[in-house]
Parts: structure tokens; sequence; C-alpha cells
């Protein structure tokens, strides 16, 4: 009867917490530590100067968001970019490929 299970979380397992890679912890790890740096030495009371100490974190935050059928918003601009920035030529190698020699 081979009948083999496959659970769809499988990777899930590999990720820290079930969402996050190393690199993620770090680069959002990163962005909420300047905001804290920044929020000890600058005292402000506008809203505009407030907004731009806190988006370290919120940029980090929303780049390391999970969502589906991507990691995370991350990946996903990673692969528009290659997808724009790589050779969009694709030549066919199939089985009825006529080889012109």
């Amino acid at each position: 009867m081979n009948n083999y299970l496959i659970p769809a979380n499988s990777k899930k397992s590999q990720l820290i917490l079930g969402f996050f890679t190393p690199v993620d912890l770090i680069l959002f790890g990163s962005g909420v530590g300047i905001t804290l740096i920044l929020l000890l030495l600058v005292q402000s009371t506008n809203i505009g100067i407030m907004i731009l100490i806190l988006s370290p974190a919120l940029i980090t935050g929303f780049l390391v968001m999970p969502i589906p059928n991507y990691h995370n918003v991350l990946q996903f601009i990673v692969n528009i970019y290659t997808f724009f920035s790589e050779r969009r030529r694709y030549y066919w190698r199939g089985w009825c490929h006529d080889v012109e020699e």
C-alpha cells in the first residue's frame, strides 16, 4: 500500500517560530534597534518626526511579514527584481526541437 503522507507544513519546522529565518530576525532586530536608539536620542513632539523615527521598525516589520505563496514580502520583492533584471529570452529545448547544424 505504499502511500506517503508529507505534511503541508514540513518547511515550517525549519523556521524560527514557524515563520522566520535567522536573516529575517537579524533584519527586524536591527530595525527595532535603530528605532530604539533614535527614540532615546531624539526628543520631539512633532508627529512627522515621530513617524520618521519609527520608520526603521515599521519598514523591517513590513519586509519580514509573511504573505501567501511566498516566504515574506522581502522574498517577493527579490523575486520581482530577479524577474525584471534577468534575461527573458527563453530558448526552447524540448523533445520536438529541430537541431540545425
